[in-house]
């Protein structure tokens, strides 16, 4: 597997479970005529042929990396040449090699003044090129991260993990997502919550007790939120914050309101999810709303 983002690239992914991981460093390096933005690394001789280098069978992207058109570069080489960076280009593989996608944020914020680029920016520019170089769409395996339901999924499974080991044995009924960035944070909490809602439904209803060689994609997709159901969470209310991405000035204001789509290409765009249950003024401020819902001010 091709990695890209920054950190301990290769130790995030053997914690995951990949075996065989490859750096967009270690690549540049095996091919070092590939990298030819910066005048300053093009190689001043010829390098001998590179022999030994495995085949790229996935790519997995992490987050937003140091030098872009080093990356921008090198995943489109591999995703060309179906994980043979340093043969000809011939016919294009289609579909390419599987691509997994963490962390979609278009903007964050930082101590600028004004958001910063994210990864979901650099993954923008990875469609395009592909799409500009081939004609055909960039397609991923899976995008993971906020706002993908999966992600809120996990997060309660860690929260009631945290509360065996506490001794709580009350069942979990209600989870608050705290963000500061309303496409994100916000929108995968409603998203999450509903499913959850679905969740419910599906468990009241009758008819999803056919066998399973005869269950439809549909019951399949009930059954499997109805685990959610099972799992006691009822309900995932979203908290938006006044101190990141979204920031507002004078009095809290009741909605949020995108006049510019910053979601990712493949989520669509319903605006009701933007609208988080509650706007606060900070994280402390959301903490304590969540306590006085909670009844435990």
């Amino acid at each position: 597997m091709l990695v890209a983002g920054q950190g301990p690239l290769e130790e995030n992914a053997h914690d995951l479970g990949f075996k065989h991981v490859v750096t967009i460093e270690a690549l540049r390096k095996a091919y070092p005529l590939l990298d030819m933005v910066d005048l300053s690394r093009r190689p001043k001789e010829l390098p001998p042929p590179t022999t030994g280098f495995p085949t790229i069978e996935g790519v997995i992207l992490f987050g937003e990396p140091v030098r872009w058109e080093t990356s921008l570069q090198l995943i489109a080489d591999v995703l060309l040449s179906n994980g043979n960076p340093g043969a000809e280009l011939q016919d294009l593989p289609y579909p390419h090699l599987p691509i997994l996608a963490c962390n979609m944020d278009l903007l964050w914020m930082a101590e600028a003044k004004m958001p910063r680029f994210g990864h979901g920016t650099f993954l923008l520019c990875l469609e395009s090129i592909y799409k500009k170089v081939t004609g055909r769409e960039l397609k991923y395996e899976a995008l993971i991260g906020k706002p993908s339901p999966v992600t809120y999924r996990y997060a309660r499974y860690l929260i009631q993990q945290q509360a065996e080991k506490q001794g709580w044995k009350a069942p979990i009924r209600r989870l608050y997502a705290v963000g500061d960035n309303p496409m994100s944070d916000v929108y995968g909490a409603n998203l999450y919550n509903n499913y959850l809602k679905s969740a419910q439904q599906s468990q009241v209803q009758a008819g999803l007790k056919r066998s399973p060689q005869a269950a439809s994609p549909q019951v399949e997709v009930s059954l499997e939120l109805r685990n959610d159901c099972n799992n006691s969470v009822e309900s995932c209310e979203s908290i938006l914050v006044c101190t990141g991405v979204y920031r507002h000035n004078g009095d809290i204001p009741k909605k949020t309101v995108e006049t510019v789509f910053h979601g990712h290409r493949d989520f669509s765009f319903d605006p009701s999810l933007l609208e988080a249950s509650y706007i606060v003024q900070d994280v402390d401020d959301a903490v304590q709303l969540a306590f006085k819902k909670e009844n435990w001010s």
